[in-house]
């Protein structure tokens, strides 16, 4: 049965579809930053064709070579310092930080997925319309409950009969409905 509960946990886990969403959010973010890069690029073109054009190719050969020297210099003397009785260690000692590097990656990706996952919540909640629901949610929760009940609109009876209704969105919706009557009341007093 646990095998079962954890399947359709996973999937009905919406997180993944918001870390997609957050993707090409982010996606889309730094394609409109494209066209700025490309002009940039043209501009400068021009100045590094000619500085390669410019340059001696024996010039470029002698820096290679110097490179080449004492990288292999480097490492002769690397190998010559290397204690055979110490590498052990030295390799155990590595291998554990390895493995704690990894595990600080780890969480890092996963602090990282989240923002993500978050990010793509946030663009799927504007591109849907919800963001001003999920402030008159919190209004709602703020809002201290007064003892008298405030006087509500009278709803139509298959509405409120309707054995499927959906409590927390009519809540919302009364309290859209308070709102808009508070901020008109509060209009008409400023006025």
């Amino acid at each position: 049965m646990a095998i079962a509960d954890d399947l359709k946990k996973t999937l009905t886990d919406p997180t993944p579809l918001y870390f997609a969403a957050g993707t090409a959010d982010l996606a889309v973010q730094q394609a409109k930053k494209v066209p700025g890069l490309i002009e940039q690029l043209r501009a400068e073109a021009p100045a590094r064709i000619e500085a390669v054009k410019n340059t001696d190719p024996k010039i470029v050969q002698e820096k290679a070579r110097e490179a080449q020297e004492a990288v292999t210099a480097k490492f002769a003397e690397v190998l010559t310092a290397i204690d055979p009785k110490k590498l052990g260690e030295t390799a155990q000692d590595l291998a554990l930080r390895g493995v704690g590097v990894a595990a600080e990656y780890a969480v890092r990706a996963k602090e990282t997925y989240d923002k993500v996952a978050e990010h793509g919540e946030q663009a799927v909640r504007t591109w849907r319309g919800e963001v001003s629901e999920e402030i008159v949610d919190i209004a709602v929760a703020v809002e201290p409950k007064s003892e008298t009940a405030p006087e509500q609109p009278a709803q139509e009876p298959a509405a409120a009969d309707s054995p499927a209704e959906d409590k927390p969105a009519a809540r919302r919706a009364t309290a859209r409905k308070n709102n808009v009557k508070k901020a008109t009341v509060a209009a008409g007093d400023e006025g």
